[in-house]
């Protein structure tokens, strides 16, 4: 007879999960162990590994499982059926939405990939593949004169938001909504488009270092 999952499998596995996301974050992926992580998640270190087989599985599993989110929010979107301008502007919003609550699942995204085994790198880089294609199929909506060039002006945009976790300070100032219409508007109209925010939330460069 086949063994039946507790009623808290997967809560239990989304907790480890993102206590190794933030334990990867912020150590790095070779510093911690799987020990670490095993104290990070308050659990034995024989019940971390009856969820998961070894710290490269859960480096993968981290990544695939943002990246998929990722992916659900451009069919949402979709799902909007919005006009092309509109369009984009939600994905850009909805985006930095989702990574202001993923900072940590996205640091290892962006920064740990290359740790994965060939075929788990493959399966996470076709899944962002497809997350830049759809977004350069938006933007070549947009401006269809603009087609060709459609792919590296969605690489130009991913480079405006994919870094924010670097820099931008939870809880400061400048707001993850904040930033997202700041990117809109220097998306849409270059420099002279960017707004002067109101006093209240001008920021000085300090406070966002």
């Amino acid at each position: 007879m086949a063994r039946t999952r507790a009623a808290t499998y997967d809560d239990q596995r989304a907790l480890i999960l993102a206590r190794a996301a933030e334990l990867f974050a912020r150590r790095g992926f070779s510093a911690a162990t799987m020990n670490d992580v095993a104290a990070a998640s308050a659990v034995s270190k024989a019940t971390l590994y009856h969820y998961f087989r070894d710290k490269r599985s859960l480096l993968a599993q981290i990544a695939l499982a943002h990246v998929q989110r990722l992916e659900l929010l451009v069919d949402q979107v979709r799902q909007q059926r919005l006009g092309p301008e509109a369009q984009l502007r939600m994905l850009i919003s909805r985006f930095m939405q989702a990574y202001a609550g993923a900072q940590h699942e996205h640091r290892v995204l962006t920064e740990d990939v290359k740790f994965l085994d060939e075929a788990e790198r493959d399966e996470v880089e076709a899944a962002e593949r497809r997350v830049v294609t759809a977004f350069a199929a938006t933007i070549a909506r947009v401006r269809p004169d603009l087609k060709t060039g459609a792919k590296p002006l969605a690489m130009l945009l991913f480079g405006m938001i994919n870094w924010t976790f670097t820099w931008l300070k939870p809880g400061g100032p400048l707001t993850h909504e904040d930033l997202a219409t700041m990117v809109v508007q220097l998306f849409f109209g270059g420099l002279p488009a960017v707004a002067v925010s109101p006093a209240k939330r001008r920021v000085s460069t300090t406070a966002l270092a």
